[in-house]
């Protein structure tokens, strides 16, 4: 057990000093939620009204209605991101290098996806504390109980881009891929809108909406940070954690995936 928990403290310390060396990246995560925040809820706040739905008591402003899908666009975001990394180290050699360690394949990427997502979780926190500021509060207890949310929804979103990066061959296409994949899973989501709002507009978008992953971590998020349990949406993330991982390690796999082809 002693060498599964030295890798993984290992892994996530050099994930943290990478971090700690790339404020900017820091930066960024929080001024693109906080410009959707400010400017875009701003926009919408008079236009679209929300009506009393799980897991609000009460009317709600679009502002609040929001945030979670902001903190799922940091998740989201975030593990893009350093799935992006895992392609520049897999070109410069050191994820190679990783994948030669005795231990079991599955151990140092869910290793490298958990460090990633704590990174990204420290993110969300820090764009909560922002948001208590502008007016936005939860209970103290949601921001407690959205912990294994964020968690089990960072590893799905990480893993989405483990799974891409695994498949990937040049950091160029990577970087193109990102955007394909992250602002169809934002925009085709309830991050924005609610599902009955989509609902009212086209079914065929509303049933696009609900097949997506990314919906059911938002709401995972949403329902969490008032202290409320959605079992739907933790089935499907964590069945999409599972799919996505899978796939990423049959893709790292040395005999068929990338690694195999980069040799």
């Amino acid at each position: 057990m002693k060498p599964f928990v030295v890798v993984l403290i290992a892994i996530v310390a050099r994930e943290a000093r990478r971090f700690v060396g790339q404020r900017s990246r820091f930066i960024a995560a929080l001024i693109r939620p906080l410009l959707w925040l400010v400017v875009f809820a701003a926009g919408f706040r008079a236009a679209l009204g929300l009506s009393i739905t799980p897991p609000y008591e009460t009317y709600t402003t679009y502002e609040t209605y929001i945030v979670p899908g902001l903190c799922g666009m940091i998740l989201l975001f975030n593990g893009m991101q350093s799935s992006l990394s895992l392609v520049y180290d897999r070109e410069m050699g050191s994820m190679r290098l990783l994948l030669t360690s005795p231990l079991p394949r599955w151990w140092l990427l869910f290793c490298r996806l958990l460090a990633s997502t704590s990174i990204s979780i420290l993110q969300v926190y820090t764009f909560l504390g922002i948001t208590a500021l502008y007016g936005i509060r939860f209970e103290a207890a949601g921001y407690l109980s959205v912990l294994p949310a964020l968690l089990i929804a960072g590893l799905m979103l990480g893993a989405l881009g483990l799974a891409l990066s695994s498949f990937i061959k040049q950091l160029e296409n990577f970087a193109g891929v990102m955007n394909f994949v992250i602002f169809p899973m934002f925009f085709l989501s309830s991050a924005l809108y609610p599902l009955w709002k989509m609902a009212e507009s086209s079914e065929l978008l509303h049933d696009i909406c609900a097949a997506n992953p990314f919906t059911h971590a938002v709401e995972l998020i949403r329902f969490a940070l008032y202290g409320q349990f959605n079992m739907s949406a933790l089935l499907w993330t964590c069945g999409a954690a599972l799919i996505l991982l899978a796939i990423a390690l049959w893709g790292y796999d040395p005999a068929r995936g990338m690694i195999r082809r980069k040799g």
